[in-house]
């Protein structure tokens, strides 16, 4: 009998993040998330790995 279900990830998302936005920081999100054809939850993580390069070259 063969294995059910979905494949095993590689590094499973094991932690979840809950943020509020205001109305304005939300629709500039959604837009924003949008007008690169990627999720909102994708446009915050290449957020995050922007400002931590960022911080990388600065030190």
């Amino acid at each position: 009998m063969s294995n059910m279900g979905r494949p095993k990830l590689d590094e499973p998302m094991v932690h979840k993040v809950s943020v509020r936005f205001n109305e304005r920081e939300y629709q500039r999100l959604k837009a924003y998330a949008e007008s690169i054809n990627k999720t909102m939850t994708e446009a915050l993580k290449d957020g995050i790995e922007l400002l931590y390069k960022n911080s990388q070259e600065k030190e």
